[in-house]
């Protein structure tokens, strides 16, 4: 059964045609999700969806650049305070990785919208739990199934999706 949030997630951002992934990977189907991330209504309940399988935390890091909008509304629904976490820490003023709340010894969940092997996730994690932090669960709007959460786990991570690929292949278009 599909559920009406995979179909208007799926309307909103699936593309077909030829594409590129951060991986290396190339698609015929790409998840652009700064499309539903535009969507005010959208983000709302897709952040819902993924504030329902949430586990207890102290701060919610967002991903440069698509996690932050996520996180940011999660943080609205729960009162959670929220980290942006760049690719790269920046080489000027603070030099930090991790903006906003402070992450040193506090159990923080990393917000990301689109997980396809992880790369870019394990790098930020690292970086997180080097300032300090306890990281050990990522949350994802969309799990791509493509060795994320296998990844993720090699390194202590448990990712916990919103939806995955399959979700939006079962989800007819209209």
């Amino acid at each position: 059964m599909t559920s009406p949030l995979a179909r208007r997630v799926s309307d909103t951002c699936r593309l077909t045609g030829a594409f590129l992934l951060r991986s290396g990977q190339t698609s015929d189907e790409y998840f652009d999700k700064y499309l539903f991330e535009a969507q005010p209504a959208l983000l709302r309940e897709v952040a819902e969806a993924m504030v329902a399988v949430l586990p207890e935390c102290d701060v919610l890091a967002g991903m440069e650049m698509g996690g932050i909008p996520i996180a940011t509304v999660m943080s609205q629904l729960t009162g959670l305070p929220t980290a942006f976490v760049r690719k790269q820490a920046k080489e000027y003023g603070t030099g930090k990785a991790a903006e906003g709340t402070p992450v040193d010894g506090r159990r923080v969940v990393v917000i990301e919208d689109v997980v396809t092997t992880g790369g870019a996730l394990l790098a930020s994690c690292r970086q997180l739990r080097a300032a300090g932090a306890k990281v050990d669960v990522v949350v994802c709007a969309i799990d791509r199934e493509q060795g994320g959460r296998e990844n993720l786990a090699a390194e202590g991570l448990l990712l916990r999706a919103a939806l995955t690929r399959r979700d939006l292949e079962s989800s007819p278009r209209e």
